[in-house]
């Protein structure tokens, strides 16, 4: 199973050499670019699923229900099963996760959320917070020793 930081890798490759990225659409726009990844549905599927119910992801997301029978929440639950959270999906359309932004090259700044290239920036540099954490994690947990 591919981690989150494999995912967002990949989400930005794929963002970096798409001809289609249009923040208004939703199988083009931030998250809709995290979904293809996820789902391996076309952007069009994508933004038909999301257009049977109102809003955009930030909306999508709050309205979430397991249990709707709506192939938006459909693909919203395959996204929480690959480890993401309704909060970070809301924060992805609108690249405002401070945590995320101290992360990009250069240091904290605002980023356009309609912007490709800011886009990209902000999911290599959620990748790169995600790798750091890792790696903390796995220095400071405890060790295991064998007695012999």
């Amino acid at each position: 199973m591919e981690t989150k930081i494999d995912i967002l890798r990949k989400t930005a490759t794929r963002l970096s050499a798409s001809d289609h990225y249009a923040w208004g659409h939703m199988g083009s726009c931030n998250c809709g670019h995290l979904a293809q990844e996820v789902t391996e549905l076309s952007k069009a599927e994508i933004h038909a699923f999301a257009m049977q119910r109102y809003g955009d992801w930030s909306t999508q997301v709050r309205e979430y229900c397991p249990t709707s029978g709506l192939p938006i929440d459909w693909i919203i639950e395959q996204l929480m099963a690959a480890g993401f959270t309704t909060r970070e999906l809301h924060e992805l359309e609108y690249l405002e996760n401070d945590q995320v932004l101290k992360f990009l090259p250069g240091g904290k700044r605002w980023l356009a959320r309609n912007k490709r290239e800011d886009v990209v920036a902000y999911l290599e540099a959620w990748a790169d917070m995600l790798a750091a954490d890792s790696l903390v994690n796995s220095l400071t947990a405890p060790q295991t020793v064998i007695a012999g």
